[in-house]
């Protein structure tokens, strides 16, 4: 053991953690070694005042200033010239040994003569069963290639001892073999200094050991990416100009430039542009550094006895290197198999429909869903389409203008059951929970390969709060987006791959905004954030596939957007489609925090525990939520980046939603509704959970599977209990939907006006306040694709309105005036009276019009009916004008042309599918093996 250890401690602030801290930390483990250290060295390069007074308080023998630019090797340079010991350690301020780690060191080094230097076992200090150095080595043109970095630390090379170099970080050095080999290399800017060292020490006959029970622990990596790559590629040229035979020299000089070329191109083809200036610049630098190629190969001559085949052994072969890149790899080329059976996401569906069936048994019985923003559609096919059709609106006294883009959802959903169209929704409640569990799965497979990654994400998105908060009230359009929405990742996520991704994307990016415009600001960010991620990383490749993804839903938007914009506005085009219902919640500090937590309203669990524990049951779903905030930190860098960008719009978005009124609902404003952005939000979420799920340690496969298993695990089953209330809700009565009938209007109407638009129902109902509303409903119903945000959302009446509330008051309070023909002249032939509200005021009103509409010589009372009392008009009835200004086709065209094109692009060829088989499936993490899925 050498009698005298003199330690030379370099302290260089590298933008991480104070260097006072960490220098007052490896000082304390300086302090703590069982051989303690003989003399202490400390180089300050531009440290603070605060290090200084550390190095100042310290046992060091000395403590030399440099300037804040002065390499490792230049300050161990510094600092050698106080030397005095038969051993010099080599530490810097990011380094913290094991108390036992210059003992063993020393006995290592103790072991032979020849024996230059010994290496301890590096480990990440935030991770200390990860190895961050455990020797290095080179391959023959002289790539550095690290022969355990980043291994999970598992006692598999604490055997290893022969190493051509190591990390200089932590190293004990013979004095006389350093004094030898003159240091560092200072040509080697900052990268490979032990790697250098030990070939110089071995080409002098020197060996190095390495110690792996000698532990000392750094920091991970920092600074930034193109320093460090000049760095490396700055020492590995100079070392090739400094190891090359006299004769290659020139050669190896003149290649510089053009490797640079060469290099630069298979940078961009890599996608690593980050590499290209630190390229040049180190080619740059070794060309007019000709001294310093001089003084090192001098350097390698002086004292040379050993010969470049004995070291061959040591080096690292193109083979060895090709097997350490694919073991490096998270995965093998292109991808494996689905594995949706054997991976568990059909027992997932099939579970999801169990619980659905149990949830909603009671409607399987129903013929149709009424409640909350629920309405019936249209008896025929062709009267859904009619509804999504630029015109002649089906609601109102003459409202003309482009369809909401809802209604062709609408018109879609109910073409899929031609027979009765307004069963389809009975069968999207009942099939929510398992679509919604699909949807997660196919979602989950973007970001992890593991099954029960996977599993995390289906059942989380499968009992989202937004979803089950849909389903309980009845809001169809956010059911709709909220099924859609991780196909939309699905397809998105992959889009700049093919046209056909693209395709699908653009198509189903169009309905979810279509469900819920509000999410267009949001999804718009995403969206240029693909487009910015897609010109950085991938060179513009794919750059018109993300373009694409707007287009559709710009054009779909287009006709909506002008005539918003012509009515000056545009604030309108947010509004929530379909039946407008009022948000009954406050807007308060505690609305807020559940909108923080995913909830649209508060989660039923008062009504069932009461108030107090209720206060506290939204926080089941904070296991889902700390794995989101874990995600963006140790997920994959862009999938985490898209992630977090895109929860903190869609939170966001629903926290300005509640305060946002731009509809109403007769005398009653109607705030935006959250949902949907919080389905948005949720699925951020569920993604950077995924992302910290699939980023727990591969190479412990069993340890880690349990832990991941184990994590998913309590987060699903803390979601579980979170549903209860919603998933009751049914059984309890306590839900907001109800069994609907086939029309809004009496059954007489309904049978009327089947399929034909051509006459209408003037519909009066009194209020709680004793008045009136009144609306105009073309057709055998007011159904679900009729709506339009033309009427709900305005900012003021028009004339329209004028019109029908002159007609309403003079209906009631004329029994004699020319109000009847009128009504039959523009195509009016039913009056309806519903109940309205039920008060005083109102029953008052109501008694009034009735009597007023009973003396009409020219109304005939059919009866009171369960939708209110009914009055046929007897006069002629004239058939509704149709709307001839051709706007109709002409917006109809341009749309139907928009999708058809993104139809025939999503149609994918024999060409798109062999090129989707090749690339991952998921997303960030470079190349995949095939195989199965992992635990």
């Amino acid at each position: 053991m050498p009698a005298r250890v003199h330690a030379l401690l370099v302290v260089r602030p590298d933008g991480r953690e104070a260097v006072d801290i960490r220098l007052q930390r490896t000082l304390t483990a300086l302090r703590a070694q069982t051989r303690p250290v003989d003399a202490l060295t400390i180089v300050l390069c531009g440290a603070d005042a605060q290090a200084q007074d550390v190095a100042r308080a310290s046992s060091a023998e000395g403590v030399i200033s440099a300037d804040r630019s002065t390499s490792i090797a230049g300050a161990l340079a510094l600092g050698s010239h106080r030397l005095d010991g038969e051993a010099v350690w080599l530490l810097t301020q990011d380094t913290t040994p094991d108390p036992d780690a210059l003992a063993r060191l020393a006995g290592a080094l103790e072991t032979a003569p020849s024996l230059a230097f010994a290496a301890p076992k590096l480990v990440r200090s935030d991770e200390r069963d990860r190895i961050a150095s455990l020797g290095v080595s080179m391959t023959r043109l002289g790539r550095t290639v690290g022969l355990a970095d980043g291994e999970l630390d598992q006692g598999q090379y604490d055997g290893s001892e022969d190493v051509l170099g190591t990390d200089i970080r932590g190293v004990l050095v013979r004095a006389d073999a350093w004094r030898a080999l003159g240091g560092v290399d200072r040509a080697l800017a900052g990268a490979d200094e032990g790697l250098d060292l030990g070939i110089r020490a071995r080409l002098r006959g020197g060996r190095i050991v390495l110690a792996p029970t000698a532990v000392i622990a750094v920091s991970p990596a920092s600074g930034a990416v193109m320093g460090r790559a000049y760095a490396e590629r700055t020492a590995q040229l100079h070392r090739r100009l400094a190891y090359a035979p006299a004769p290659a020299v020139p050669l190896h000089w003149l290649s510089l430039l053009p490797l640079a070329l060469l290099r630069s191109l298979a940078a961009l083809l890599g996608k690593e542009p980050a590499r290209i200036l630190p390229e040049w610049g180190a080619a740059v630098t070794a060309m007019v550094r000709p001294g310093a190629v001089a003084r090192s190969r001098r350097s390698l001559r002086d004292g040379r006895v050993a010969s470049w085949a004995q070291l061959a052994p040591l080096r690292v072969t193109s083979r060895d290197l090709r097997q350490r890149l694919d073991d490096d790899l998270p995965a093998g080329t292109g991808r494996g198999e689905l594995h949706f059976f054997s991976g568990g996401g059909a027992w997932i569906v099939l579970a999801a429909l169990v619980v659905s069936v149990a949830s909603f048994v009671a409607l399987l019985a129903w013929p149709a869903l009424g409640g909350g923003a629920l309405a019936p559609l249209r008896a025929t096919v062709a009267g859904l389409w009619a509804d999504a059709a630029a015109g002649l609106r089906p609601l109102g006294w003459n409202t003309v203008g482009p369809a909401d883009p809802f209604s062709a959802v609408v018109a879609l959903l109910g073409t899929l059951s031609p027979a009765a169209p307004s069963r389809v929704l009975v069968v999207l409640w009942v099939l929510a929970l398992p679509l919604a569990a699909l949807g997660g799965w196919f979602a989950a497979t973007r970001f992890s390969d593991r099954a029960v990654v996977r599993a995390f994400v289906a059942v989380g998105w499968a009992l989202a709060p937004s979803l089950l908060d849909a389903l309980i009230t009845g809001r169809p359009a956010v059911v709709i987006a909220h099924l859609l929405l991780p196909w939309l990742v699905w397809t998105a996520a992959v889009a700049r791959r093919s046209w056909s991704t693209a395709g699908v994307a653009s198509i189903l990016a169009a309905a979810v905004i279509a469900c819920a415009p509000s999410l267009a600001p949001a999804l718009a960010l995403v969206w240029v954030v693909g487009l910015l991620l897609t010109s950085i990383t991938r060179r513009g490749n794919g750059l018109a596939r993300v373009v694409w993804l707007a287009i559709p839903t710009a054009v779909v938007f287009a006709p909506l957007a002008l005539a918003r914009f012509q009515a000056g506005e545009p604030w309108a085009l947010l509004a929530d489609p379909g039946v407008p219902l009022a948000d009954p919640h406050g807007v308060d500090l505690a609305r807020r925090l559940l909108l923080a937590l995913g909830f649209p309203a508060p989660d039923g669990w008062a009504a069932l525990v009461g108030p107090v524990v209720g206060t506290w049951t939204p926080l089941l779903v904070a296991p889902v939520l700390v794995l989101a905030l874990l995600g963006l930190v140790v997920g994959r860098a862009i999938p985490a980046l898209v992630a977090s960008i895109a929860g903190l719009a869609a939170l966001a978005t629903a926290t300005a939603a509640i305060g946002v009124s731009v509809a109403s609902d007769g005398p009653v404003s109607v705030t935006l509704w959250p949902g949907a952005a919080l389905s948005a939000f949720w699925l951020a979420a569920l993604c950077a959970g995924a992302l910290a799920l699939d980023a727990v340690p591969i190479r412990s496969a069993r340890a880690s599977a349990r832990v991941r298993t184990g994590i998913a695990a309590f987060a699903m089953v803390a979601l579980a209990l979170s549903a209860v209330p919603a998933l009751t809700a049914t059984a309890r009565d306590a839900a907001g939907i109800t069994a609907g009938a086939s029309s809004t209007l009496p059954a007489y109407v309904e049978a009327e006006g089947r399929g034909d638009l051509a006459n209408a129902t003037f519909v009066v109902a009194p209020t709680d306040d004793g008045a009136l509303t009144a609306d105009v409903v073309w057709g055998e119903t007011a159904s679900l694709g009729g709506q339009t945000t033309l009427r709900t959302a305005r900012a003021a009446a028009d004339a329209d309105d004028e019109t029908t509330a002159s007609l309403a008051v003079q209906l009631v309070a004329d029994s004699e005036g020319g109000v009847v023909p009128e009504l039959a002249d523009h195509g009016v032939a039913f009056v309806l009276l519903g109940a309205g509200a039920d008060t005083d005021a109102a029953r008052a009103i109501r008694l009034q019009a009735k009597t007023s509409l009973d003396q009409r010589a020219d109304l005939e009372l059919v009866g009171d009916t369960a939708r209110g009392t009914l009055w046929r008009v007897t006069t002629p009835v004239a058939h509704r004008a149709a709307d001839t200004s051709g706007q109709a086709w002409r917006v109809g065209l341009l749309q139907a042309g928009v999708v058809a094109a993104a139809l025939l692009l999503a149609i994918p060829t024999r060409r798109t599918l062999e090129a989707a088989r090749r690339a991952p499936r998921t997303v960030g993490a470079g190349r995949r093996r095939a195989g199965g899925v992992r635990a």
